[in-house]
């Protein structure tokens, strides 16, 4: 399967729907729908925008995250991504345990993300502990920008990630 061919056929399943109950919405036929979900054929931008409008979806498109390593001028590392993440609502609002190698001086403390000062405390912890899958894991960009002057964090990962938070806040602006 291509990735077009998974991401319809995952997401007309994820909305119960049939070939033929898809393709009688979006206007096409069951085959043809058949063989974009098999990878025989390539729909078009337009096309698969279509098709997921159907089910409720649309399609985004979101820069590529990359991970940056800075080192600090006292030998640490400092990992940044070139973009701010998203995280679902569900997990940008949990509540968390982080890890030890994270958490090590209060193992086992639970976090509720939905409070603005756990929150803040979480994203000092991992902006200056952790590695990208914490990040990933953790970091709600909009919500990191929103926070990002009340954040005590070392200069040196400040001045890692200053770059990152300014430019996302600016492009959302």
């Amino acid at each position: 399967m291509t990735d077009v061919a998974e991401l319809l056929t995952l997401a007309r399943r994820a909305a119960g729907l049939s070939q033929e109950e898809l393709a009688g919405r979006a206007g096409t036929s069951r085959t043809t729908l058949s063989a974009y979900e098999h990878g025989r054929k390539s729909p078009t931008s337009d096309t698969v925008s279509r098709l997921l409008a159907e089910i409720g979806l649309e399609l985004t498109v979101r820069p590529q995250v990359e991970d940056v390593e800075h080192t600090t001028p006292q030998g640490r590392t400092v990992t940044t991504l070139s973009h701010l993440p998203r995280l679902p609502l569900d997990q940008a609002f949990a509540t968390v345990t982080l890890p030890i190698h994270l958490n090590w001086s209060q193992p086992g403390r639970q976090f509720d993300l939905s409070n603005r000062a756990e929150r803040a405390r979480v994203y000092e912890i991992v902006l200056r502990e952790g590695g990208s899958e914490d990040i990933y894991r953790y970091v709600d960009g909009a919500l990191l920008i929103d926070l990002w002057d009340q954040l005590v964090i070392p200069r040196a990962v400040r001045a890692a990630w200053a770059p990152v938070v300014e430019a996302d806040a600016n492009r959302a602006a």
